[in-house]
This record gives C-alpha cells, structure tokens and sequence, in this order.
C-alpha cells in the first residue's frame, strides 16, 4: 500500500480551516502541520483552532514556516493572500522544500500575462526542484474559466466566450462581506475601490486564460468596479446595509481585440441580499452554447473542494507552474486509498 499523501495547511483563516476539515475527511491524506503567523492559532493544536468537533488531532500550528516544512510533506496547501507578489516567498520556500503547491492565492491562477516575470520566477523555481504548483478555487479556477473551457470542448467554433457570476453574499464570511464593501456609502465605496481595497481579485486572469485557451486575439484586458445598491434594507449575520447603500460589487472584466471588439466578458455580481443567484456560461460559435446552473456554485464550498480536489492532479502534473486549465478535472473521494 502506498503511503498517504503528507500534507501541511499553510493559512488557517476561514478558508484555510474549511481546506482542513475537508482534508481530515480523506482517508488518503495526512495533516502533518499548519503555518500561521496569528499568534492566536501559532503553537495550537490545528484541529482546535478549526473548531473541529473531533479536536485534537495532535497536528501543531507552525509560527515559523520552515519547522513545518522540514517535516517534509508532500504537498502544501496555501491560503494566505490574493496578490502573488505579497505571497512569492512564501511560494518559494515551498518549492525548496520540495514540496507541491495547491494556492487559493487568485493572481496564481493564470499570471502569465499580468504578472509575467513573477510566472517565470516561479516556473523555473518548481522545475528545479523538480515539484508542480497552482493556484486554483472556484473563481477564477472554475466557474469563469476551467467551466467556459470545458463546454468549448463541444463547439466547432468560438466567437464570444461570456460568463455572468450573480453571488447572494449574504451567508458568506465577514471578510468577504467586507472586501465587497457591503454597508458602505456609495462615495466610500468609490474612496475604497480607488484605495484598492475594493475589489474581487483574478478576474483579469480569468480572462486572459479563457482567451488563451479558446485562441481568441485578445490585446486588451479591461476591468470596471462599481457598487451594487442596495433597493431594500438587508442584514445578515454580521452587518446591516441600509436602502441606498452599497451591498457588494458589480464587477466586469473585458478581452478586446485590437479594434476593440468584445471577445471575452466576465461578469460578477456579488453583494447581499442577491435575488436568483445562478451561475451561467454562454458561448457564441458554432454551436451556441449556454449553461445555467441555478443558485450557482457556494464559493466557501466550492473553494474547499475545488482545493482539495486537486491534490492528486498537481502531485502527479509535470514539474512547474500549472493552471486549472493544464489539469484535468478530478473529485477525491472520502474513502480513496493512499
């Protein structure tokens, strides 16, 4: 029998712990350290700082990185930050562990043309230590690309690849109802969004991974970021978003052609209170083609499980930087073998 795949969780914010509860359900997988800088968590038991119900599991949170990287696991799971640069060294003293990446770390999903030189960096970095890495979820990672990508696979031709994202943010986490900009005015939002503080991360990505892959001719990436507001008063666990205040973000990023026309559109409604949330993809060619899925994909879910299930994709990929749409699509079950 093969041993289990040794795993650390490097991050155990509300997305981390929801990788590692998830990860503790596979027979096939082993937690053998966390990372986090938090003193709260660092030098605790992983499966209390989760909350989870079966705590202890006798898995210690790491302060400092490198103690839990010289346990020499087998893969990394890293959920700490959206922006690649913030992340690179983190990134990097994975791959000189010789460790596989799994990252949540949205610019990661497909930086080759917005982040190039960073790409190349960590290219050349996994092929030498000879361990494959990516950045993945369920957007981008899924929904807006790798799912526009797998119904290309029916068509003959493609002219125009479109995907509109409607998300009730309402039963997310705090950070994410907060990263929206929920509860705020209008003009704070406009403040936010130009501070940067605003805005849901890899959508230029997406685009440019779809045009890519679909060969569209794509020059230019676009991206507009404006509020959502609220028609109605909206309260959630955490907050209350007053009529007339901002409930979330709608958020398009474009692909333009060279005399501008419009060959990849992704759009992303994402705020509380959201009516009929769906998930739908419509690819104009030969044929057309349009999918809807109603309700759409839970992102705290569906991140967790796009992760974990791409474990055994990246430890059997070729050495280097991958993207969801180099692997195949797979589903890990509970109860596979090691």
């Amino acid at each position: 029998m093969k041993k289990k795949i040794r795993a650390i969780q490097y991050g155990v914010g509300p997305i981390g712990a929801s990788i590692a509860k998830l990860m503790r359900d596979k027979q096939a997988i082993e937690i053998i350290g966390a990372i986090d800088l938090d003193p709260a968590k660092a030098e605790r038991d992983l499966g209390e700082v989760v909350g989870a119900s079966d705590a202890p599991w006798g898995v210690k949170v790491f302060a400092d990185p490198q103690q839990a990287l010289d346990l020499n696991a087998d893969v990394v799971i890293h959920a700490t930050s959206s922006s690649l640069a913030k992340v690179m060294d983190q990134l990097l003293a994975c791959l000189e562990a010789q460790c596989c990446i799994v990252s949540t770390c949205e610019e990661l999903s497909y930086p080759f043309r917005t982040q190039p030189e960073l790409a190349a960096k960590l290219d050349a970095a996994a092929k030498e230590w000879g361990v494959a890495l990516v950045g993945t979820g369920v957007n981008p990672g899924f929904v807006m690309d790798k799912l526009v990508l797998t119904l290309a696979a029916v068509s003959q031709r493609i002219e125009q690849a479109k995907a509109l994202r409607i998300v009730d943010a309402s039963q997310r986490r705090l950070p994410l109802q907060k990263k929206i900009g929920a509860g705020l005015s209008v003009d704070e939002f406009r403040t936010q969004v130009k501070a940067g503080a605003i805005k849901h991360v890899g959508l230029p990505e997406s685009v440019a991974m779809v045009a890519d892959s679909l060969n569209l001719p794509v020059e230019n990436i676009s991206e507009t970021i404006e509020p959502k507001v609220a028609s109605e008063r909206v309260a959630t666990e955490y907050l209350t978003v007053e009529k007339g205040q901002a409930a979330g973000v709608h958020q398009i990023a474009r692909g333009l052609s060279k005399d501008g026309k419009e060959l990849v559109h992704l759009e992303l409604q994402m705020y509380v209170g959201a009516k009929d949330p769906s998930d739908t993809i419509t690819l104009t060619g030969h044929p057309n083609i349009s999918l809807t899925i109603p309700g759409g994909s839970h992102g705290d879910i569906a991140t967790a499980s796009v992760v974990v299930n791409s474990i055994p994709v990246i430890l059997d990929a070729p050495a280097g930087l991958r993207t969801s749409r180099d692997l195949p699509i797979g589903f890990f079950s509970p109860s596979a073998k090691p």
